[in-house]
């Protein structure tokens, strides 16, 4: 059985400081959904509320039409991961797996079939006899995964259960994470800091920041379309280009006036945009090279950032905003080369000073 979640006005205060502010969200049966947002922006407590281990001090939570804010973390039928894997030293894999059946006393053969089953998904079968001690940090965190998934909860909670480990051990349990969604057929919540992780395992993304929801959505409509200047400074590596522009209409259209006075045709509509300061967003790899076309603007290169499959050109223009345009891995350009940039007005977007967003008709550009 799988949940469908809903979290409706949700409020968090620890004193006279709130954490979480009015927060609704609906989390559908059997989805990958993603809390994403820097640290102190509630993602963890707002998880923790729905695990039981924190109080809800306004609004509900329920699972299946049944409210479950007020019943104790046993009875909400939810299996958490924790950063820490929690694992008792001196029993086996398998005892740590079993450890929770045996204490609501399930029948041993059912305990058996469920470790059994469990491991064979997270391929640690030759690892059951072994204590903790004996195995490294991805093989203990698939045993804490292990020992939620033989609960056969209607959901899983994940609380940041790969920082803990090191770079390279991250990018394989993140893949093997992404293998076991498709094997366990439950409704799952994962909290990350790390935007890679959302945009790998995540069918949607709630991204948080500073107590409230910024924007809901599929990995690529949080890339492609930010609601807010922080959405799409936040997610995107690097981080979005902004420049300050003032902005008229033409063709029913946003031209918008660059620093060095070049004015670039955009696709956002006109209608509806107010007056005063605007940035123009503006992704690496909707900048590129002239390269025989005709420049949008041109500036100097201070750093390069090869990547191997592309080449990142941090470029400084006459007015010293700095621009990072895509260039291909095998770049011949120098630091210090002045360089000529084409900017694609139809991937451009609006942000106002508020840091609303406005962007092009089209859901494929951008």
């Amino acid at each position: 059985m799988t949940a469908n979640i809903e979290i409706s006005n949700v409020s968090k205060r620890y004193g006279s400081m709130t954490v979480l502010d009015g927060l609704s969200l609906s989390i559908k049966a059997n989805e990958f959904m993603v809390f994403l947002g820097p640290s102190g922006c509630g993602k963890s407590t707002l998880l923790r509320m729905i695990a039981g281990l924190e109080s809800v001090d306004e609004g509900t939570i329920s699972i299946n039409g049944e409210r479950i804010d007020t019943l104790p973390p046993g009875q909400r039928d939810i299996a958490m991961v924790f950063q820490s894997y929690a694992l008792y030293p001196h029993m086996t894999v398998a005892d740590n797996m079993a450890f929770g059946l045996r204490n609501i006393a399930v029948p041993s053969d059912v305990i058996s079939a469920r470790v059994a089953e469990a491991a064979r998904m997270l391929e640690i079968g030759h690892l059951l006899e072994r204590k903790p001690g004996q195995l490294s940090g991805g093989q203990r965190q698939r045993v804490a995964i292990g020992r939620a998934i033989v609960k056969e909860p209607k959901a899983f909670l994940f609380d940041e259960p790969l920082s803990n480990l090191d770079a390279a051990l991250r990018v394989r349990t993140r893949v093997e994470l992404a293998q076991l969604r498709n094997r366990v057929k439950s409704t799952m919540i994962f909290v990350t800091h790390d935007q890679i992780e959302a945009m790998t395992l995540a069918d949607r993304i709630v991204v948080m920041n500073n107590r409230k929801i910024e924007q809901i959505g599929s990995p690529m409509e949080i890339y492609s379309r930010p609601a807010s200047r922080f959405v799409a400074t936040f997610v995107g590596s690097p981080t979005m280009n902004f420049l300050d522009v003032g902005i008229s209409e033409e063709n029913g259209f946003v031209s918008a006036k660059l620093p060095d006075g070049t004015q670039l045709k955009t696709a956002i509509r006109a209608a509806g945009l107010n007056g005063g300061t605007h940035a123009l967003g503006i992704r690496a790899e909707a900048v590129k090279l002239a390269n025989g076309v005709p420049a949008t603007t041109t500036g100097k290169v201070d750093v390069l950032e090869r990547l191997g499959d592309r080449t990142l050109l941090y470029t400084r223009l006459k007015d010293g905003s700095v621009v990072v345009a895509e260039d291909i891995g095998n770049s011949r350009v120098a630091i210090g080369d002045e360089v000529g940039l084409t900017l694609d007005g139809s991937r451009t977007h609006l942000f106002d000073a508020e840091g609303r967003a406005w962007h092009n008709e089209e859901p494929g550009h951008g």
